[in-house]
């Protein structure tokens, strides 16, 4: 696994007090494939449980380097800047304003202790502030309440629900759908 050099910073855009984002890596896509091959990690995400080839995530982070479309960021654990996740907005419409809110975060250790959350706030701010955006959506199983909560958190609401949407383990779940005003947004 990829590991920075002792006392080097990785380049961050955007820092808060638990996490910082920087821009993809491509010395961590080996890392990146170990997420995307742990189902506990990717049972809530649209790739589901499928395995994945260290080409399939090489694939990956060359088609999103330099999307116009795409803002996409690591996500990195301070102090100490270890990779925890990945977190962006998606199919970024300039026209209307509108973007979709995506992340994953890869390193179980790390789960519910608020970096998601931070990393959701810290994008949303890019978002609005930054790139000027008014509407940004996303969409949660509804098996992963976890995560929901975390979104209402930061400053995402509930606009609907596509019910029994999903399948997981043999049981239907409703897709959850959320959003964020730029208006309603206190980063």
């Amino acid at each position: 696994m990829a590991r920075k050099k002792p006392g080097v910073e990785p380049i961050v855009n955007l820092r808060g007090k638990k996490v910082a984002l920087g821009p993809l890596r491509r010395d961590l896509v080996p890392l990146m494939h170990r997420w995307m091959n742990d189902f506990e990690v990717t049972q809530t995400l649209a790739v589901g449980r499928k395995p994945s080839t260290l080409e399939d995530q090489e694939a990956w982070y060359s088609a999103r380097v330099g999307s116009k479309t795409e803002r996409l960021f690591h996500v990195y654990r301070l102090p100490d800047f270890k990779p925890v996740g990945n977190c962006g907005l998606n199919g970024i419409d300039t026209q209307h304003g509108l973007a979709e809110f995506g992340i994953v975060i890869g390193e179980k250790d790390c789960w519910g202790k608020g970096y998601g959350t931070e990393a959701c706030r810290l994008l949303l701010g890019y978002g609005f502030e930054v790139l000027g955006l008014h509407t940004i959506m996303l969409r949660a199983f509804g098996t992963n309440l976890g995560a929901v909560k975390a979104y209402e958190r930061a400053g995402f609401k509930l606009t609907g629900r596509w019910r029994e949407a999903v399948v997981f383990q043999g049981k239907r779940y409703d897709m959850i759908y959320m959003d964020c005003l730029a208006s309603e947004f206190r980063g």
